[in-house]
């Protein structure tokens, strides 16, 4: 295990390496395990990310602020980063931990990425640790969406529906399948004015609206890329195909294949009449 390598990609070369060997211990391995480093880690963490989300962004409010954080600092984005260091090459855990694949669980990486942050606060200090955390945050802040990040798919559905002026989707339970304990919820999500209706499955109903209403949001910005028509629009009917609305536009009434145009008859109240 070479941890000059690891500590090249990290931008830090530690004074102490027995700090970086600690913070790279998992509990199943040794006694000096890295739990009390990654508590002070996590916190550092918070810290410098708030400090460079506040530096960065000057016209965000509070709110977006501690979203963004949020979800900066959470298991997926440290598991994340965790992954692109290649931390899994050099984590030290117990032989059970080992079998079992622990070098692969996001819970173990994502702690063991704040320990790191940890170990170069107590070796360093807290600019040091600051700026690698920053090293490494500022690559993901140049890519990502913060007018998007952290917030769910229903959240972001009625945000854009809302900026179009366009009514609130409407959500319904089609059925549950499975037993009482492992139920899976069956949604159906409804935007009449762009015709669209589209189906979500989850194991509970917040689950089910969420993956709904993604592909609602889907079909509700291609609808909006589509230039308006001013001719009238023909009646449509709603199929459910894998997933996704789609609109098929209903057989003309009076077909020359199939129908003649209907003549008045003896019974026909406007026939009498003229009679």
């Amino acid at each position: 295990m070479d941890l000059m390598l690891l500590q090249n990609r990290i931008g830090y070369t530690f004074k102490n390496t027995a700090l970086l060997e600690q913070a790279l211990t998992h509990r199943s391995h040794s006694s000096l395990h890295n739990e009390r480093i990654e508590f002070l880690g996590d916190s550092i963490l918070n810290c410098a990310v708030a400090a460079l989300l506040y530096q960065r962004y000057a016209d965000i409010d509070e709110g977006d602020l501690s979203r963004v954080r949020a979800n900066l600092v959470k298991q997926q984005a440290l598991f994340e980063i965790a992954q692109s260091l290649d931390l899994p090459h050099f984590l030290r855990l117990g032989e059970g931990e080992l079998k079992s694949g622990g070098f692969r669980r996001p819970s173990i990486l994502a702690d063991t990425l704040e320990a790191l942050f940890g170990a170069i606060y107590l070796d360093a200090g807290f600019d040091t640790a600051c700026n690698v955390i920053c090293a490494l945050y500022n690559p993901i802040l140049d890519t990502v969406d913060l007018a998007t990040l952290g917030k769910d798919a229903k959240t972001l559905l009625q945000e854009f529906l809302q900026g179009k002026k366009i009514a609130l989707p409407q959500y319904n339970v089609v059925a549950t399948h499975g037993a009482a304990h492992d139920q899976e919820f069956e949604i159906e999500c409804l935007v009449p004015k762009l015709d669209i209706q589209v189906f979500g499955t989850g194991g509970s109903r917040r689950a089910g609206e969420q993956a709904a209403a993604k592909l609602a949001l889907e079909a509700a910005k291609v609808a909006a890329l589509k230039p308006a028509s001013r001719k009238s629009k023909p009646r449509t009917t709603q199929l459910k195909l894998a997933g996704i609305a789609t609109s098929q536009p209903d057989a003309p009434v009076n077909s020359p294949a199939t129908s003649e145009t209907p003549r008045a008859g003896r019974n026909d109240p406007d026939s009498a009449a003229q009679e």
